[in-house]
């Protein structure tokens, strides 16, 4: 069979079973399983594949047709321009939160920050893209998963950053050493109501009854963890935006709060500012 042939095929498959994508799906599988990048795949679709690299691509196909996330089945997932090592114990990265990453990195280049604690790290997509990113930084990225923490150690020494990544095992902001300049987050945010059985850590989407248990008991926590005219960027879920502001507000008076909204016009992430 020729590349084009089990790509298109692989296609079709998906495609029937109504899964979003499907286009890019077939392709990321197949050159998930010729271990080719998507220029090689491209540039020789008349080159043949083995049997055995075929029978391995419809094995993919059928874990994608009921449902199995491509990141989980191939291990990867592109975060912030970088490939991340995940698995079934940690979250995949969505788009929506490069946002938090991009208003870090802004604030960290016209302030002087030199501390980061990234709270509910999982892979450590944010973490890791903070430190590649901003050479002079040290970040503290805690989770409560010691499972979730070994996929965030693999990702920081595959670029380079696992000595300006103290990773910590513990709830929240408790096993935070020292007040930080920042505090970014993305906390589950999810209903308890709105959860589906699903591939993903139930740990790292269940936010309770309207979502915001997390949310709530970090923002208690915070005024202690932050330094002088520090900051706290968090995502938030649809429609949740005012009832974070409120809860901010409560705990810190004076602060300024922002809100802004993803691309696709979703309010998505609050920040707070200490002054």
């Amino acid at each position: 069979m020729k590349r084009r042939q089990a790509l298109t095929q692989a296609r079709d498959i998906l495609a029937d079973n109504h899964i979003d994508d499907a286009f890019l799906e077939g392709e990321i599988l197949l050159r998930h399983v010729l271990g080719i990048d998507r220029a090689r795949l491209f540039s020789d679709l008349d080159c043949d594949i083995s049997h055995s690299h075929v029978e391995e691509l419809m094995q993919l196909v059928e874990r994608r047709r009921r449902g199995e996330p491509s990141a989980y089945i191939t291990g990867h997932r592109e975060f912030f321009g970088l490939d991340f090592i995940i698995n079934h114990h940690v979250l995949i990265p969505r788009p929506e939160t490069e946002l938090l990453v991009e208003k870090a990195i802004d604030l960290c280049r016209t302030r002087s920050i030199s501390t980061i604690a990234d709270i509910g790290t999982g892979c450590g997509a944010i973490a890791v893209s903070l430190a590649v990113n901003l050479p002079g930084l040290t970040v503290y990225a805690t989770d409560v998963s010691s499972p979730a923490l070994e996929i965030a150690a693999q990702n920081g020494a595959k670029y380079g950053v696992k000595d300006r990544i103290i990773l910590l095992q513990g709830d929240l902001l408790g096993p935070l050493p020292e007040p930080v300049d920042m505090i970014i987050a993305n906390l589950p945010y999810v209903r308890k109501s709105d959860l589906t059985a699903g591939f993903e850590p139930e740990l790292a989407l269940n936010g309770g009854e309207n979502g915001l248990d997390k949310i709530k008991i970090l923002c208690r926590q915070a005024d202690e963890r932050l330094r002088k005219n520090g900051s706290l960027l968090l995502e938030i879920g649809q429609g949740q935006a005012e009832a974070v502001k409120i809860i901010l507000r409560r705990a810190f008076p004076s602060a300024l709060i922002e809100i802004d909204r993803d691309l696709a016009g979703i309010e998505r992430m609050i920040s707070l500012r200490l002054t």
